[in-house]
């Protein structure tokens, strides 16, 4: 993540180093962000413009995005290949009940953590996650390699994400609780 936290800190932007590392974002996603992904983690309207138009330089520039080494890239072929892909949609349980209860700032302390843990794990299991949405994490399984035990691996990936409990990362104070 210091590498997210270099690329703000030369656009002038590293105040929003925190959002990015809460929701997962590291240098590699930069390519696939929209305007609404960086509105959903609470980037400014005109910072926004500026993160996409930096990101725009560096995909015309074709730097390499990241150190690491990354997948090797498919050759071009003429014809088409049928693939199974397992998408996975996963959710916090009760989220409605404790966002009546919380802040959004205390809510965002709840969902960061629970990104944090569902990219990890489906790290493990060699997952892609595709989007966050709020709450919802959208993760592919046999992209962009396929692998025979797909199905398998997207179960198994689930098994911590059931297990995260809202209730033991929520934050102590309701909201409209005085200080």
């Amino acid at each position: 993540m210091q590498q997210i936290a270099d690329w703000l800190k030369k656009l002038g932007l590293s105040k929003y180093t925190r959002h990015f590392v809460e929701t997962g974002i590291g240098v590699a996603a930069l390519p696939h962000l929209t305007d609404q992904d960086l509105k959903q983690i609470g980037v400014l309207l005109g910072h926004r413009r500026i993160m996409l138009a930096a990101i725009s330089e560096l995909a015309s520039a074709a730097v390499p995005v990241t150190s690491q080494s990354a997948a090797p890239r498919a050759e071009p072929r003429d014809y088409a290949e049928r693939r199974q892909l397992t998408v996975m949609f996963t959710d916090l349980v009760r989220l409605i009940a404790l966002s009546n209860k919380l802040d959004p700032e205390d809510l965002r302390s709840v969902i960061g953590p629970y990104h944090k843990c569902v990219t990890k794990t489906v790290a493990r299991f060699d997952g892609f996650v595709a989007k966050y949405m709020g709450d919802d994490v959208m993760v592919y399984f046999g992209y962009p390699t396929l692998r025979d035990a797909e199905p398998l691996q997207s179960a198994s990936a689930l098994r911590p994400a059931w297990s995260w409990s809202v209730t033991s990362a929520a934050p102590a104070r309701p909201r409209n609780a005085e200080s």
